[in-house]
């Protein structure tokens, strides 16, 4: 998922590596930390915010951003709770104190960071329910109802429920109006993971999507997908600054109260991290050049290839798509010749051993996953089509050469 970037921000990104300045004082990057400090004002307009309400970083990408945000939900929600600044002592079952069992809902197709962000953030991840998803990976409002519902009937406390705006594996997008909703009638902070579908905001085609973004608390972007920036380019922004409040550090060699006071802001109390490079720079410097309109052709255009590469499967008598893309991927399988009394099991191993005779073979990287569930018949490849200049007829040949495997795998 990961893009080729553009020529404009891999110089800019060159210009950041030989200055080298970083971002965790003023001093140290005075120009970079005005910029980046308007950068994110610019993207959390684009989100829908209030940008002079709204605060934000930038982050080595969504696995940082989620863990930002199911930070701040935990010392929100459970600060909220006990009246004073959240302390790992109070947590369930460490004795006298404790209060309910704090839970995150997030669907069964969220990404795999949402549970290390629990585990690092002393929650468990058992601490996330996962909540069911529709043939199209997204999440299910009613489930997502029914699971807010018997938390409180357990006496458990949902502190927050994580929406996908643009899942890995399909590009789904969860129902972000109903998921604020909810969490809003159940006090929980809504976190949208929107690395990968946060670029559909470029378009006008297909921002629509992402209706009901900016009733969120926090948001996560990764320009290092739908934006075509150098790795990392992750954003992560909140609603309301005050949010931000049990992030703030200070560090007197570093961001002296006195120096903010008289005009020498830092951004050391907006990030996880210390040191941190400009990344602001190259998003910036694309913007300028190319736009929103500009950078939105592209994500069409790579919505167009994904649009054509599922007519082909479609088409295909050895082809099964699973659905129709959403953003800018897809998932197949191919089919042996009697698919209708092949045995599940064998279809799963045809489709994994193909994918790897054509890594092996040096001819193509195609994806590969499975689908929500239990039991064999989930295997599924993927294409993420993230360039702008693949043809159709490209990925057209690179369906046919994935066919050409699996009769090679089905001949053996």
């Amino acid at each position: 998922m990961h893009c080729p970037p553009l020529a404009v921000a891999v110089a800019a990104d060159l210009a950041v590596s030989a200055l080298n300045p970083s971002q965790d004082s003023w001093d140290q990057a005075p120009a970079a930390t005005a910029l980046e400090t308007l950068l994110l004002k610019e993207l959390a307009r684009l989100v829908g915010y209030d940008a002079e309400l709204a605060a934000g970083v930038l982050t080595s990408g969504g696995t940082e951003s989620n863990l930002m945000g199911l930070m701040l939900a935990r010392d929100r929600v459970l600060g909220a709770v006990t009246g004073r600044p959240v302390e790992l002592e109070g947590l369930p079952g460490t004795g006298p104190g404790a209060f309910p069992r704090p839970r995150i809902l997030a669907s069964a197709s969220a990404h795999f960071s949402v549970q290390r962000a629990a585990a690092l953030l002393g929650l468990g991840e058992d601490a996330v329910l996962a909540v069911p998803v529709d043939r199209q990976l997204r999440m299910k409002t009613d489930a997502l109802a029914a699971a807010l519902t018997d938390c409180a009937d357990r006496g458990e406390l949902p502190i927050a429920v994580v929406a996908t705006a643009g899942t890995t594996d399909t590009g789904a997008v969860d129902p972000l109006r109903a998921c604020a909703s909810l969490a809003a009638e159940h006090g929980a902070w809504l976190h949208v993971d929107a690395a990968y579908g946060g670029g559909a905001l470029l378009s006008d085609r297909l921002a629509p999507l992402l209706d009901g973004l900016a009733l969120a608390d926090s948001v996560s972007l990764d320009w290092h997908k739908l934006g075509w920036q150098p790795a990392a380019a992750g954003v992560f922004l909140v609603r309301r600054s005050e949010t931000y409040a049990s992030l703030a550090r200070r560090a007197v060699y570093l961001n002296p109260a006195d120096d903010e006071e008289a005009g020498y802001p830092s951004l050391l109390g907006l990030s996880l991290r210390t040191t941190r490079r400009a990344d602001a720079f190259k998003i910036a410097v694309t913007l300028r050049t190319l736009g929103r309109a500009g950078l939105g052709r592209l994500v069409d255009a790579c919505h167009d290839l994904a649009v054509a590469g599922a007519r082909t499967v479609r088409n295909h008598p050895r082809l099964e798509l699973h659905a129709e893309p959403v953003l800018t991927a897809f998932l197949f399988r191919y089919l042996p010749a009697d698919a209708t009394n092949a045995d599940p099991t064998d279809v799963d191993a045809i489709n994994a051993s193909l994918r790897r005779r054509l890594l092996r073979e040096g001819r193509a990287v195609v994806g590969r996953t499975e689908l929500p569930g239990e039991g064999p018949g989930r295997v599924r490849l993927k294409l993420t089509l993230l360039n702008p200049h693949t043809t159709p007829a490209q990925v057209d040949r690179l369906l046919h050469t994935v066919v050409a495997a699996g009769l090679a795998e089905e001949a053996q």
